[in-house]
């Protein structure tokens, strides 16, 4: 009986290790060809030509031109764009971006927070930090700072929203 237990043990270990194997590869398949597949549907010039685990994936070749096609064509749109208001607890954020040559150049806050001294205070010493960020990241997507969570998340959602309109 223990034998028989044993044996039982090392199948299931091995079938799990076999599973996850597969999976893993399959995964990686995807993960790697996610982005030539998007591109592709996008385009109409997907072909399948190799299949891993049982699931086709597309050639990249095939999708390359048209990636770089699709990249020149959304470059964002050099100007000046407004960000939408944001509510915050403590007041209403909102800023504006400026692009120049397809990438962020300023952006300037229009309203930090209410009338408060505090808030005020907080609002007026993460503005700069955030400018900062973002120029260095070209991108909304930057960390808030540390103690102006509100000031931060509100100026990032405005910031986000004129870039979404600039095609950034």
């Amino acid at each position: 009986m223990r034998k028989r237990a044993v044996l039982a043990s090392i199948f299931a270990s091995a079938g799990v290790l076999v599973i996850g194997w597969q999976l893993g590869a399959a995964t990686t398949a995807h993960d790697t060809a996610s982005t030539p597949l998007t591109t592709a549907k996008a385009t109409g010039s997907a072909t399948s030509s190799a299949t891993v685990g049982g699931t086709a994936t597309p050639t990249a070749s095939a999708a390359a031109p048209a990636a770089a096609a699709a990249a020149a064509a959304a470059a964002p749109t050099d100007g000046t764009w407004q960000g939408s208001t944001v509510g915050t607890p403590y007041g209403n954020m909102q800023v504006q971006v400026t692009i120049s040559g397809g990438k962020i150049t300023d952006v300037t806050p229009l309203q930090l927070t209410g009338p408060g001294g505090r808030s005020v205070q907080i609002s007026n010493q993460a503005a700069p930090m955030l400018l900062q960020e973002v120029l260095a990241a070209q991108s909304a997507n930057v960390s808030s700072i540390g103690g102006a969570t509100y000031t931060s998340d509100g100026y990032l959602q405005s910031l986000q929203s004129a870039l979404s309109q600039a095609g950034f």
